[in-house]
């Protein structure tokens, strides 16, 4: 009888034991989504300054599933030792000259404020152990992984390749089956098999993982294979031999992959001497002047561009797209006056036309550096130009140079249809084949002159809005140009668009070529020899103009 008193006490106590678990549970998880609400980190700072490291876990926790703003930086602080607390009020500080010592710059973590130490002795570094420093990795793993920001994604999974380990192998392995960005999968499947690879796996699972890596193309994974293979002592085992067969691999596609760049970086220094040199190509087929102020066209095309970005600095891709259009309009404006004035009466006259334009070239310099100072500007690249387009792993390239391709094409096209399907471009073309037959015929050839130089002005004005995005802008950027876009004109053909086209394109590929075995300046003397060479072969190029004209000339 005695017995069934105590058994019902241990009954009621074992109860009141776990109404009050539940209780505790229950305030933790409101304490919980009450700190993740206010994003307070002064919450948490008493359990990462504790000397237990199972309140320092619970800590982390809490920071890895909270709304606390720069979650990542003060993770990595933790794992770099830049996280230190003051011994007397335990307030967090991130040092931001390390190492700590007298003198470093350090921020508070809770409050933003920031101090210089004077003291070293009284700050302490939040130390760490083996587990929070897997579980730390753990939780930038998957915080990143798990995000929504495909960037950091991406970066995230980059900065696993050699850092997992078996507790971050457990925490990521299940993400290969849900991930749906292909890069990111990339990523996270090489960071598993540099894992496998230098674990205490089977030799299969080596080979299969060495199979992995030599597939996915990454410099990373070149890099964790050569770690690899430095580390074996044994040359005829079948992981080394997998090794070696997979760094020659990604050897030989490393030549092709810098063909394929050194090609790319050709055919856009090639784009930009056909803008530079596509203007010049007209007037001097049409009319036979040699416009030595041409490149300070395309200088005022650029400032063009500086000027509306100016005016508009909040908006640098509508900045840009409206630019095109002005900058025709302004160096077109420009060359229509300099036609009228100065160049109409000096036709026939090549000697002393090419004096008149350099002159004037020097006064148009001189009026920049008038308005807009000596100093080069700097012209803004709009986000949609910036990054890089990845083709493979292996092979990415600038996406400015893309667009600078793209945009060359539309305007040889443009212009190509301009001479070739419009009133205008029929007169062109009659009075750059024959003059005196086009007068005969009524064409009025002093308003062609006209139109034709205003109109290659102006495609000079575009051209300087796609450098704009190259180089800087300045007075002496057209006297740059100038030279290769002659060099353009006389190899493709004067007057000639797809002689202009092609060689504009093959002389920026060849010189591209030249440059890792000559240098840049050696390359440029060895190309101008080369157009040298072969105009004593054919003095009117590769595409020589057809016409009466040109057969006298």
């Amino acid at each position: 009888m005695a017995k069934k008193p105590v058994r019902h006490t241990a009954l009621k106590e074992n109860v009141t034991r776990l109404m009050i678990s539940l209780i505790v549970t229950l305030m933790f998880a409101t304490s919980f989504d009450v700190f993740a609400k206010t994003h307070a980190l002064a919450d948490i700072q008493p359990l990462l300054t504790s000397k237990s490291f199972s309140e320092k876990q619970k800590a982390i926790a809490l920071i890895a599933q909270s709304d606390v703003e720069n979650k990542d930086a003060l993770l990595n602080g933790l794992l770099d030792k830049r996280v230190v607390y003051g011994k007397k009020d335990k307030s967090l500080w991130y040092v931001i000259s390390a190492p700590l010592k007298k003198g470093s710059e350090i921020e508070n973590l809770v409050t933003g404020k920031k101090i210089t130490v004077i003291k070293k002795r009284d700050y302490r570094q939040v130390t760490l152990n083996n587990n929070m420093r897997a579980q730390i990795k753990t939780v930038l793993a998957t915080l990143a992984l798990r995000g929504d920001d495909l960037a950091q994604k991406r970066a995230g999974a980059q900065r696993l390749i050699g850092q997992v380990d078996q507790p971050l192998a457990h925490a990521i392995r299940d993400l290969l089956d849900t991930e749906s960005d292909a890069v990111t999968y990339v990523y996270i499947n090489v960071a598993m098999a540099v894992y496998t690879m230098t674990g205490q796996g089977t030799d299969a699972e080596k080979i299969q993982s060495i199979k992995v890596l030599s597939s996915s193309g990454l410099p990373e994974a070149f890099e964790a294979l050569q770690a690899a293979r430095a580390g074996l002592s044994d040359d005829n085992s079948p992981v080394s031999r997998a090794m070696n067969a997979a760094i020659a691999d990604y050897k030989q596609t490393q030549k092709v992959v810098n063909v394929a760049q050194t090609l790319y970086f050709g055919l856009s220094l090639g784009s930009v001497l056909v803008l530079a040199g596509i203007g010049l190509a007209i007037t001097f087929g049409v009319m036979g002047v040699i416009n030595m102020a041409h490149g300070e066209l395309i200088m005022l095309g650029a400032y063009t561009t500086y000027v509306i970005q100016q005016l508009l600095p909040s908006h640098t891709g509508v900045a840009l797209i409206l630019s095109i259009p002005c900058a025709f309009v302004v160096s077109g404006f420009v060359g229509v006056l300099l036609e009228r004035s100065v160049i109409r009466h000096l036709y026939g006259r090549p000697l002393e036309t090419l004096l008149a334009t350099f002159g004037i070239s020097l006064i148009l310099q001189q009026a920049v550096r008038s308005i807009f100072s000596p100093l080069n500007r700097s012209v803004s690249t709009p986000e949609f130009m910036s990054g890089m387009i990845d083709v493979t792993p292996m092979l990415q390239l600038t996406a400015s140079r893309m667009y600078i391709i793209v945009f060359c094409l539309m305007v040889f096209f443009a212009l190509l249809f301009v001479l070739q399907r419009t009133p205008l471009g029929l007169q062109v073309r009659a009075v750059s084949q024959n003059r005196s037959m086009a007068r005969a015929m009524g064409v009025r050839s002093e308003w062609v002159d006209m139109a034709t130089f205003g109109l290659g002005s102006g495609i000079a004005g575009v051209a300087g809005v796609a450098l704009s995005q190259l180089t800087n802008v300045g007075p002496n950027m057209g006297q740059a140009y100038i030279i290769d876009s002659f060099m353009v004109v006389v190899f493709g053909g004067v007057g000639n668009l797809w002689g202009t086209l092609a060689a504009g394109l093959s002389l920026g590929v060849f010189n591209k070529f030249l440059e890792p075995w000559t240098g840049a300046v050696l390359a440029k003397i060895l190309v101008l020899v080369f157009i040298i060479l072969f105009i004593q072969k054919r003095p009117k190029g590769l595409f020589p103009q057809r016409g009466r004209m040109a057969e006298d000339s």
